[in-house]
């Protein structure tokens, strides 16, 4: 099993290319179900997660290939995907493969909308808390499908007569971006409008919506709580660019805080991370927003003022930042209180960090104090440091923060179980070495 061996103490100075958006590529894979034409993905990551979903559709029949990237001028762009649902074998997505990536329910919509009918296993996935599907059941049963739940699988169909879903006002009890995601894509091939209120107004639901106009669709409001979907009988293929990863960029931008330094991070976005910009700067790390991408400079955590946050829906700070700044909380001047109000059961790496010397205490699975080691300073004006030590990682986040940890700790750490960040996480490693820290994969 893969591990990663870091020598901590080194500041991160260079450029670092940001990957496409791992949240953003796997609903547009589902997506390229919608019609039988050819559809190209540009700047699709190399993740375990997406090749899941290359496995999942191509049992149904679906031919999905990488080709070389078509523009030598950006060899930091990845290269394209090109996915053909023509014909598809079986609208079946067993729970061999499904059980491994809860994104994979994000083909029951597609599926539905195009064959009229779809079996789904109930998914699986990282273990940081219960994330149903029912209120995507809600809404499909909504646009008219009869959906049964038996043995572990939903069983949805059109029902007899009907050829196409029926457009509808949708209401979710909880803002879900999967759930936002599948119903949107039904959406754009069901007859009449279909309105959803209460929808996830993250950057990689934006990006689906576009990838679908691209495709001929019919679709306002995008990036709002309030989207609004006019049914066509029939999409086209198209090309599109997937968005930048906002998490990956997160990552690195608190690395290099935590660390100390100076990068640039090439296609990253302010626009799609202000929440975590704004505590970074709060904290006193210097980030701007320069042309192709994100300049951020630190003097290191020690110099650095910790940080209270609340996790909350986008535009609000992301659950998928807070394991990554709770890192650079520990090092940092100041005690902290960090609040997870999205997922249960997400504080997994607080034990992690605490082998490495973290001072983090949680009040329940819901909120951690973070005394950070800048406040038992001497006179000396040296802060304590995190010690290197063997760590388990329990969640693809968890494992970024683990990480973060690691560059920062005295002596040597190994991070056991980085098929998670593999999950996550396009050839991390070598984009560390480029910022010039001490990892290599054991």
């Amino acid at each position: 099993m893969d591990k990663l061996l870091i020598r901590g103490g080194r500041a991160l100075n260079g450029e670092v290319p940001v990957s496409g958006a791992k949240n953003a590529a796997l609903p547009e894979l589902c997506a390229a179900l919608l019609t039988s034409d050819p559809v190209v993905l540009h700047n699709v990551p190399r993740l375990k997660d997406i090749a899941t979903m290359f496995e999942l559709i191509r049992n149904m029949g679906v031919s999905v290939e990488r080709i070389q990237n078509p523009d030598p001028s950006k060899p930091d762009v990845m290269g394209a995907v090109r996915i053909v649902a023509d014909p598809l074998t079986s609208p079946e997505a067993p729970y061999e493969l499904v059980k491994t990536m809860r994104a994979s329910v994000m083909v029951l919509g597609p599926l539905l909308a195009r064959f009229g009918e779809a079996t789904v296993s109930l998914p699986g996935g990282c273990a940081i808390g219960s994330r149903p599907v029912d209120q995507h059941i809600k809404g499909l049963t909504a646009m008219g499908a009869d959906i049964v739940v038996e043995h572990g699988y939903m069983i949805a169909r059109l029902p007899a007569g009907r050829t196409r879903l029926k457009g509808a006002s949708i209401t979710t009890d909880m803002i879900t971006v999967t759930g936002t995601e599948n119903l949107l894509m039904a959406a754009t091939l069901a007859e009449g409008e279909t309105i959803l209120e209460n929808a996830a107004q993250e950057p990689e639901v934006v990006d689906l919506a576009e990838m679908l106009i691209r495709m001929g669709a019919k679709i306002e409001g995008h990036g709002t709580s309030r989207i609004r979907i006019q049914g066509v009988e029939k999409l086209h293929g198209c090309e599109h660019q997937v968005v930048a990863d906002r998490i990956e960029a997160g990552t690195f931008l608190c690395a290099v805080a935590a660390t100390g330094g100076e990068a640039f991070l090439r296609h990253g976005r302010v626009d799609h991370l202000d929440a975590v910009i704004d505590k970074l700067r709060d904290a006193g790390v210097s980030v701007q927003a320069q042309q192709g991408g994100i300049r951020v400079q630190s003097p290191g955590a020690a110099q650095l003022k910790a940080q209270s946050f609340s996790t909350t829906e986008y535009p609000g700070f992301p659950t998928d930042m807070q394991a990554q700044f709770m890192a650079l909380n520990a090092v940092a001047q100041g005690t902290s209180t960090v609040a997870e109000t999205i997922f249960e059961n997400r504080f997994m790496h607080v034990n992690e960090l605490q082998r490495l010397g973290a001072k983090i205490q949680t009040t329940d699975m819901r909120e951690a104090v973070i005394e950070g080691l800048a406040n038992c300073a001497d006179n000396t004006a040296h802060a304590p440091r995190l010690s290197g030590a063997t760590v388990m990682a329990t969640d693809l986040r968890a494992s970024a923060s683990l990480v973060i940890a690691g560059l920062v700790a005295e002596g040597e750490t190994v991070v056991d179980r980085i098929y998670h960040l593999d999950r996550g996480y396009d050839c991390m490693e070598a984009k560390l070495r480029g910022l010039g820290a001490d990892v290599e994969r054991i």
